[in-house]
């Protein structure tokens, strides 16, 4: 019976120094303030979509200033069936 004692002690107090040593752990990590806030996303978000629509626009540009004229001029040529 004091063997089971012991034990079931023994067992009490891992359990209680797990529970503290969880319990350092939450605070510590509840108390870091080296996170990333709200407003270093929403400037991140911000850049993505201004590259973004730059990239867009030069495509868009590129596009229909060089690439479609001679697309349109290179179909011409190919179905001018008279010369």
């Amino acid at each position: 019976m004091k063997i089971m004692m012991k034990e079931a002690q023994k067992k009490a107090v891992q359990a209680k120094t797990f529970f503290m040593i969880q319990s350092m752990k939450m605070r510590s990590v509840i108390t870091n303030n080296r996170g990333e806030n709200y407003v270093d996303s929403a400037v991140k978000i911000l850049i993505a979509v201004v590259l973004g629509g730059l990239l867009l626009a030069g495509l868009y540009a590129l596009f229909g200033d060089v690439v479609m004229p001679t697309l349109e001029t290179k179909i011409k040529e190919m179905f001018n069936y008279a010369g």
